[in-house]
């Protein structure tokens, strides 16, 4: 995982503030660097840092040709090219893999017209499994490439000047009179700079969406259309259903290759963990880990990041009802759910260290980080954007304390630098209230709209977002749910393989034992049917609540504050 920078500009080199390299650097703690190139007709700037996760040393960027004077800057994780695993380091493989474009060993040469260049750059990184946002600048041609892979799972904003100026960054230094916007996940844009000092560089009108590039791309796009047969003839999800097993081997393929080979962090503990996950306690996150258990080897330990705020709105609340609330951060939701599936998997997945990491947030220290999280946030900036990033952005800090088999409680961060989220099961698995409601009034084509609607949205709505927020941290975090090759199943799985909405009598209603199996909600039934045969019949059961909500981040002040409202 990397920040990544790149400027244009005609009439000097436009360097990046030092509180924009400051969060570069943050975002990679083991390199940063610098590259400054004089073009024909202006400057271009390129910096880069880089947090090492893939192969034996630290891949120093920007990385540069020195043939050719190109320069590739990468943001991501590149599991595969064209199905084909990659072992070493992504980004040297992906910049080489550009220069080899064409069957020749250089890009230049063995295509000459500029539109086979573009389609040369655009046929690589279509077949690139795993998320990224990448700089690419071509000299030969004095093209600049850039973009987000198909979902958005990378940050890449975006700033153009009066003055003519391009400006690219992960992460940006706040509002400016210049205001960033966020590049959109649905292709590679191009910038073709001008031959001249007095030309003014120009956006060239040639975009291609990532459906449109290749057949494993086309199979990513959400599907249209929803075969509608009668419900007396749709096979009742329970626990022998085939899709069970289907999604246990898919989820477990996804999750192998985000955990294994993770190199060992820099920490004085003997043993440092590895790995984090986000660990509200809910469905998604501890399906995530018990599969876990079946993936790492028992000696490596896992830390659960559980976090929890005080509110003073829920406390004077409280108060005003006689009921004093004594323990704050115990009694909030996800800090409740979060013990009880951590005892669970205890039970279930013992022989492993299941550090859970109780990260208390006072509201006083809440108020003193709000600037700098509204300023990583950006260009977002709702009520709502706030409240979720805020309990990100303390959780993916790591730090709080964590007790022994006594109770005795000592202060500890966690040295993982991969964290693991459950974001996404709710889009593919119909797992919000609104799906039950949008299956109430229109039927599995109501609910098919609704999910289509979320899953095209998620890179403009969340990744991009908490990218720039988790990643402050010199942390990656990796989503085992949007996982390409997941995905391409989950997405062509018939609705009512994913939830039980017509086995319930009502939207958010328990399903009845016999032939329908366990008592459990319709929403994501799939998956938690999964988590209960898989022996965590409690977190199977666990309802959907949101992050600001069961983390207490929402609505600190008033009641009346809607998420829409725009920070001030």
């Amino acid at each position: 995982m990397c920040g990544i920078y790149f400027s244009y500009s005609g009439e000097s080199v436009l360097e990046p503030s030092g509180d924009l390299i400051e969060r570069l650097r943050r975002r990679g703690p083991d390199h940063f660097n610098r590259v400054t190139v004089k073009h024909s007709s202006g400057f271009l700037e390129f910096s880069a840092s880089v947090l090492s996760l893939r192969g034996v040393e630290v891949t120093r960027q920007p990385l540069q040709d020195p043939s050719s004077n190109s320069i590739f800057c990468w943001n991501g994780e590149a599991w595969k090219v064209r199905n084909i695993p990659i072992e070493k380091n992504d980004a040297e493989a992906i910049f080489q893999t550009l220069f080899q474009a064409g069957g020749s060993d250089n890009i230049a040469t063995a295509l000459q017209e500029e539109r086979d260049i573009e389609d040369a750059v655009v046929q690589t990184l279509s077949h690139v499994s795993g998320p990224f946002a990448f700089i690419f600048y071509h000299a030969q041609s004095g093209k600049i490439f850039y973009g987000r892979d198909f979902l958005g799972r990378r940050s890449l904003l975006r700033r153009a000047g009066q003055d003519g100026s391009i400006t690219l960054s992960s992460v940006c230094d706040g509002p400016s009179s210049e205001t960033w916007t966020e590049v959109e996940a649905d292709g590679i844009y191009v910038i073709h700079l001008p031959h001249a000092s007095n030309q003014e560089p120009k956006i060239v009108e040639r975009h291609l969406a990532w459906q449109d590039m290749s057949e494993e791309q086309k199979l990513l796009k959400y599907p249209k259309s929803v075969p509608l047969p009668s419900y007396s003839k749709i096979s009742r999800l329970n626990l022998t259903s085939p899709a069970l097993d289907a999604l246990h081997q898919k989820l477990r393929g996804s999750l192998n290759l985000r955990v294994m080979n993770i190199p060992r962090p820099p920490s004085p503990t003997k043993e440092p963990a590895k790995v984090a996950l986000l660990f509200s306690g809910g469905l998604d996150c501890t399906l995530l880990a018990r599969i876990l258990h079946e993936i790492l080897p028992k000696e490596l330990d896992v830390d659960l990041l559980n976090v929890a705020f005080e509110n003073p709105r829920v406390l004077k609340a409280a108060n005003a009802g006689n009921f004093k609330v004594t323990a704050p951060y115990m009694e909030c939701p996800d800090r409740v759910t979060g013990l009880s599936s951590h005892a669970e998997l205890q039970q279930v997945c013992s022989g492993r260290t299941w550090r859970f990491v109780f990260i208390d947030v006072p509201y006083t220290e809440t108020v003193s980080y709000r600037p700098q999280v509204a300023t990583l946030i950006y260009p977002h900036n709702t009520e709502m954007d706030l409240s979720i990033a805020c309990a990100l952005y303390f959780a993916a800090r790591g730090r709080g304390t964590v007790c022994d088999v006594s109770g005795n409680s000592t202060s500890y961060t966690t040295p993982a630098r991969v964290l693991l989220s459950g974001l996404g099961a709710d889009e593919i698995f119909a797992g919000y209230t609104r799906h039950a409601t949008s299956f109430t009034r229109r039927g599995y084509q109501g609910l098919s709209d609704e999910l289509e609607l979320d899953y095209q949205r998620l890179g403009k709505r969340n990744l991009g977002r908490d990218d720039r927020i988790i990643s402050h941290w010199g942390r990656e975090v990796r989503y085992p749910y949007l996982d390409e090759d997941f995905l391409r199943w989950a997405l062509q799985l018939p609705l009512w393989h994913k939830c039980g909405f017509e086995q319930s009598s009502g939207p958010g209603l328990l399903a009845s034992r016999g032939e329908d199996g366990p008592p459990l909600e319709p929403s994501k039934k799939l998956l938690r049917l999964l988590t209960w045969k898989l022996g965590m019949e409690s977190a199977a059961k666990e309802k959907k609540r949101a992050i600001q909500f069961g983390a207490r981040t929402a609505k600190m002040e008033s009641g009346k504050s809607k998420g829409t409202q725009v920070l001030p």
